[in-house]
């Protein structure tokens, strides 16, 4: 809880959140929810009440709902530029606000890694969950995927105390839970296919195992049949009381939809259709919230033809990769981590340590919700940007690969030495305590490799907090070395920038620092002194500095610009302008002066003219 509370004051606003923000203060204000509508509104919610009680200033349009555009980035800019200094704070606070989704998620790694393997499998999971460099990140922020994967792992968790005491109280509580999981993130929409068939696949198993008068009854199967569907139905009721019930089961025909998967064919980037307008399906209501159903079709269009490149190792294209969230986890995921999931499969694999552990079907509710996202969520490949989209399947992980903490006793391995006074008896004896002894060496082994492990993890992650959102392992020479694998929001979001003022302000020649920064808003709304835009503009017919003259000071670059990603950056009166690229190339193979956080490097103005210089051009 401290470090979230202390990241969320060091880090800047990261790129999506003042649009989250001013799209929270809408929906309070308005009660529109069309701001953002590619995520449901409940944590955006949380983070602008402490705005609503504070105060801003913010000049809204007349009308915010369209349909065909997304004005949340454009609005964000506009509320830094208007509140200036006064949104570092309404930010930060919006954080705290949110940090309480983040305590949620470890209170359930606990209680289901306690209830499956054990007290201390319970402990291993919240550690995990806690110190997890991608949680100590983005579970700082007022973005809706560290909420998401909290409410998503109560959601399973409840779901599976339901099968085990399948009560209507039981029934209520898991989908009210539901429901929250839905207004946190549209991709927990998968839970509401799965889970009946988990179900089903559930009281088979259970069936199957158990003896004959344990066995489900037809009333048994109807009852249950019964509380699903009211679960899913708490549900979708939660989802649009979320909504305050605003555009709620309107027509199908009403959807214009932009996405082919939704819409009818159409040529490609010619607007919207439905093809079911002139159906009589499209007489049914849909008995979901209208900007609920318009933003996964929204996403579902991001994902076909989404306008930026995607990066991996080096190299851009126009789409994403099938494996990228499988890369991207084996360089951002601690090696200590990655080395205790190793284990356990090693130890399920061959039983190693003798342990029984819980039914199968139990571990089922874990790996079936976390496997069926990471496959749709990687089916999405239009573009790749963002591991947090993975969110949801990492507290789930967690608690599976806490079991590693249930080992057999000392007292099974071993049992106590005695001599048995008959000599007949004693050589038997002997080789047993042999035996025993030499397990308990096994054991000890094995233990001491495991809590190596989880220590290596925590202390892994700890050693680049506050920077955890650029974390990256060892395997690739961590986050210095990030760049050349991924980039965005795994490494820049824009979260330095209060970090490259406190090194501005310890400077003592106090020389000007020419900033490229990689974000929707303007950095020069925050009054940080010595600080100028970058001066090389890319040359377009004949605008921009020549390349002979490069200003005395230092230069300080985002990551994302660095390495070529085509975001624009802002001058002081935040006009958007895209920098000189030719010398980047050179200026990546240079060691930069300084390193700001992990997402801003600095150069002096010798290096820059060097770059320009080079025949590498």
């Amino acid at each position: 809880m401290v470090l979230l509370l202390l990241n969320a004051v060091w880090m800047s606003p990261t790129l999506d959140e003042p649009a989250h923000l001013v799209a929270g203060i809408s929906h309070w204000r308005f009660s529109d929810f069309s701001l953002y509508r590619v995520n449901p509104p409940l944590v955006r919610l949380v983070a602008a009440a402490p705005a609503m009680l504070l105060g801003y200033s913010m000049d809204f349009p007349e009308t915010l709902n369209d349909q065909f555009s997304r004005r949340e980035f454009q609005m964000g800019e506009k509320f830094v530029t208007e509140n200036g200094r006064w949104t570092l704070w309404l930010v930060t606070f919006g954080r705290w606000a949110c940090t309480p989704f983040s305590l949620l998620a470890a209170w359930t790694c606990y209680l289901w890694g306690r209830d499956l393997y054990g007290p201390r499998a319970g402990v291993v999971a919240i550690l995990l969950w806690c110190f997890s460099p991608m949680i100590l990140g983005h579970a700082a922020l007022m973005t809706p995927d560290a909420p998401a994967a909290a409410f998503g792992v109560l959601a399973c968790y409840t779901f599976w105390r339901w099968l085990k005491n399948p009560t209507w109280q039981s029934t209520i509580t898991a989908g009210m839970i539901l429901g929250l999981a839905e207004l946190c993130k549209t991709t927990l929409i998968l839970f509401y296919p799965l889970w009946p068939i988990l179900w089903l696949a559930y009281r088979l198993a259970e069936r199957r195992s158990a003896p004959q008068p344990q066995s489900m009854t037809l009333l048994r199967w109807r009852n249950e049949a019964c509380m699903i569907i009211a679960r899913m139905l708490i549900g979708l009721y939660i989802v649009n009381a979320g909504y305050l019930g605003v555009g709620s089961f309107v027509p199908l025909k009403e959807y214009d939809f932009r996405s082919s998967m939704f819409g009818s064919s159409q040529e490609k980037g010619i607007g919207h259709g439905n093809p079911f307008r002139d159906h009589w399906l499209g007489e049914l209501p849909v008995p979901l919230p209208f900007d609920y159903v318009l933003g996964i079709d929204h996403q579902q269009r991001d994902f076909e033809e989404f306008w930026g490149p995607s990066y991996l190792r080096g190299h851009f294209q126009p789409k994403g990769w099938w494996y990228y969230y499988c890369y991207a986890l084996l360089v951002k995921t601690p090696i200590g981590t990655m080395a205790l999931g190793l284990l356990v499969l090693i130890r399920r694999f061959r039983s190693f340590g003798g342990h029984g552990g819980p039914a199968i079907r139990d571990e089922w509710i874990l790996l079936f919700p976390m496997v069926f996202v990471f496959v749709v969520v990687s089916s999405k490949w239009g573009f790749s940007h963002h591991l947090r989209y993975l969110f949801p399947c990492f507290p789930l992980a967690f608690i599976w690969i806490s079991q590693i903490a249930c080992t057999i006793s000392r007292r099974e391995l071993a049992p106590s030495l005695h001599l048995d006074v008959n000599a007949n008896n004693l050589q038997r004896n002997v080789r047993r305590e042999c035996k025993g002894i030499t397990a308990f060496a096994r054991l000890r082994v094995g233990l001491e490799f495991w809590v190596l492990c989880l220590m290596w993890s925590m202390g892994s992650s700890l050693w680049h907090f506050p920077h955890s959102l650029a974390y990256f392992n060892e395997f690739v020479g961590g986050p210095r070395n990030g760049a050349k694998h991924l980039l965005n929001s795994n490494i820049d979001w824009g979260q330095d920038l209060l970090h490259l003022e406190h090194w501005i302000s310890r400077q003592a020649n106090r020389r000007k620092v020419f900033l490229a920064f990689d974000n929707y808003y303007n950095p020069f709304v925050f009054g940080i002194d010595k600080m100028e835009p970058w001066p090389m503009k890319e040359n377009v017919n004949g605008s921009g500095i020549p390349r002979t003259i490069i200003p005395d000071g230092y230069y300080a670059i985002s990551i994302n610009q660095l390495y070529e990603f085509p975001w624009s950056v802002r001058d002081r009166f935040g006009k958007e302008f895209r920098i000189d690229k030719k010398p980047l190339k050179v200026l990546r193979d240079i060691e930069p002066i300084q390193r700001v956080g992990f997402s801003i490097l600095i150069f002096d103005a010798n290096q820059v003219a060097k770059a320009y210089s080079s025949e590498k051009h």
